[in-house]
């Protein structure tokens, strides 16, 4: 019985097998790794992967989805919303230190998906995600260009980031009205040491006007936080790289501690 795709689930499936073993062979998964696939929906991906790296757990919020995918010995069917997956305790449970997570992300939830498995940081050995390419191009963007922005300020200083293929709305059923590209995400083994939430919030702010220079947003936030070391508030915040974001955040962390 096909199935059709629900707009409510952000779905669209890929059908383009070039573009489907691109794909598969940028994520390069080898027989028994811990592999750990977000959104399945027709297995396009999967089968491929299932027969790279044997069994593979995947994540699956449509339940007619769920009830096919479950009729495959070789995978381990969580049905759940990924927002509510505790991907810590799923790499406990399958007895490994690290997890490899892929997947074709609805996109109407692909920011707050990030962002949750950034939670998840510590037990992710890569990702390899299909986005719209708009929101990966903020992912990987540099300071001064116009896609930087808190989006590409948290991740970077979690992980390191390229774009690693064009996917066109053709290769999908139903096609998006926009393009794709798919990212690889790989932890940094020496991250800054800092207080997530207090960088969460520096950046927050900083970005919350772009257009005007820090003194006027980022400038009063310090004032209120007791900050007295020196930071250029002369600028706008997309001039700030990652790394001035990071040490200003290590410095407020250090004062709270």
């Amino acid at each position: 019985m096909k199935h059709i795709p629900r707009k409510r689930f952000g779905q669209n499936f890929l059908t383009d097998q070039g573009i489907i073993e691109s794909i598969v062979d940028a994520i390069d998964p080898k027989p028994g790794q811990p592999l750990v696939e977000i959104g399945p929906g027709l297995m396009a991906l999967t089968q491929p992967l299932v027969e790279r790296a044997g069994q593979i757990t995947v994540i699956e919020l449509d339940r007619d989805l769920a009830a096919r995918l479950r009729t495959k010995p070789q995978l381990n069917v969580i049905e759940s919303d990924v927002l509510k997956v505790n991907f810590t305790a799923l790499a406990q449970d399958l007895g490994v230190p690290k997890l490899r997570v892929a997947g074709n992300l609805p996109y109407n939830i692909s920011s707050p998906i990030l962002f949750h498995l950034l939670e998840h940081v510590n037990v992710v050995q890569d990702q390899h995600f299909m986005l719209q390419k708009e929101v990966i191009d903020r992912m990987v963007a540099d300071a001064g260009n116009s896609d930087y922005g808190r989006l590409s300020v948290m991740l970077q200083w979690r992980y390191a980031m390229e774009n690693v293929l064009f996917v066109p709305p053709e290769s999908f059923d139903p096609p998006p009205k926009v393009n794709s590209a798919v990212v690889r995400m790989v932890p940094r083994a020496q991250p800054a040491d800092l207080n997530p939430q207090l960088l969460e919030e520096l950046v927050r702010v900083a970005f919350s006007q772009r257009r005007k220079i820090l003194r006027n947003t980022l400038g009063k936030w310090l004032e209120e936080k007791g900050f007295s070391g020196e930071f250029d508030l002369q600028r706008r915040a997309e001039e700030v790289s990652v790394a001035e974001y990071e040490a200003l955040a290590a410095q407020l962390s250090a004062m709270k501690s």
